[in-house]
């Protein structure tokens, strides 16, 4: 479902691309007024942008549904497609056969400190 989806999404992206280049800028009027050929085209003179702008309004709101399918699809997609999902998670590295693990180093709190030492560093 989702690839039927996605092609037609693709379709109505390209078709809405194809539409929008056929159609005339404002600016085409003004040359059409002194011998453009337009009055000669199959829809007559303003019949070409009214069909040209009512297919290219009917297919954005194709690509505008197929855009929700897809979010809405997507984000209630049942098996998780990520990267980590194909990885299995990551563990403590293993010993050797017959050795324990090392012991984790001890930290002291406080550092132990003489009075004697302490006196020795301070300048006079």
């Amino acid at each position: 479902m989702e690839t039927l989806i996605l092609v037609l999404h693709v379709v109505a992206a390209l078709t809405i691309i194809g539409l929008v280049l056929l159609q005339h800028g404002k600016g085409a009027d003004m040359g059409a007024a002194f011998g453009g050929g337009a009055s000669g085209s199959l829809f007559g003179a303003t019949g070409s942008a009214n069909f040209l702008s009512r297919i290219t309004a009917g297919v954005a709101t194709v690509f505008f549904l197929t855009s929700l399918g897809l979010t809405w699809y997507s984000s209630h997609a049942t098996e998780d497609k990520g990267v980590m999902a194909t990885h299995p998670a990551s563990q403590a590295p293993a010993t050797a056969p017959g050795t324990s693990a090392p012991a984790p180093a001890s930290v002291p709190d406080k550092p132990a400190v003489d009075a004697d030492s302490k006196a020795k560093d301070i300048p006079k």
